[in-house]
């Protein structure tokens, strides 16, 4: 089964300072049918104002995944890490026990644009943690890149969570595949661009929903930037 949710019908939220697109329910956003999807739950694409952010705020037992498509995001947390994430960089949270943190836009003319992105946790109340990696779009162009897995696998940032993300770059000819556990969820965020999946079209910030698949085929991309979920059921 595959099931299309186009961007359209995301929830939206306008702050002014924040513009931002939740692809499940979310803070003032509800809608009982989109609660998350495995253990994928939360999937808001953020567009920051510039010299805005996020203060301090406090997370708990949660995988949370930072990825950014413009400009920069300041990270700062309980933890002592005081970072910046650019484009290519892939920046994994373990909130554990509880982390407080922030995230801000330092740049006077520019908006960060970027996906928050928050995944369940199979451990509960181990210790905070962080991790940041790049990955070059060399890396990701005509191919899904593992960028984030349990075991590490390839290079990508450890999750404490029985998910796997994967990253990739399409135009033209260029396709992929992916093998897929029917027994499992998967689920793909268009970022940007247009992208076939499994003989689907879509669209810049559509999502296209899997179970019960045993194979992901990706192809026929227009500027396409996309990522791929494997998720617990």
């Amino acid at each position: 089964m595959l099931q299309v949710r186009k961007s359209q019908q995301r929830g939206y939220a306008d702050h002014g300072w924040l513009r931002s697109f939740h692809s499940f329910s979310f803070a003032g956003y509800y809608d009982p049918a989109y609660m998350g999807w495995g253990n994928l739950r939360v999937i808001n694409e953020d567009r920051v104002a510039a010299g805005a952010g996020f203060g301090t705020h406090g997370h708990k037992d949660m995988e949370i995944i930072s990825y950014v498509l413009s400009g920069e995001l300041a990270h700062k947390d309980s933890i002592g890490n005081i970072e910046t994430i650019p484009p290519g960089d892939v920046q994994r949270m373990s909130a554990g026990r509880g982390v407080m943190h922030s995230e801000f836009n330092h740049k006077a003319d520019e908006t960060t644009h970027f996906l928050q992105i928050w995944i369940e946790p199979n451990v509960r109340g181990i210790a905070p943690g962080y991790e940041q990696k790049s990955f070059p779009a060399s890396e990701k162009r005509g191919r899904l890149r593992q960028v984030a897995s349990p075991d590490g696998a390839d290079g990508s940032v450890q999750l404490h969570a029985d998910a796997r993300l994967y990253a990739g770059l399409f135009d033209g000819d260029e396709t992929a595949e992916l093998t897929l556990d029917p027994k499992r969820k998967s689920y793909v965020h268009l970022v940007r661009g247009d992208l076939v999946v499994n003989g689907t079209p879509l669209g810049t910030g559509d999502a296209a929903m899997l179970e019960g698949e045993s194979r992901l085929e990706l192809g026929h991309g227009k500027g396409a930037e996309v990522l791929v979920f494997d998720l617990a059921a």
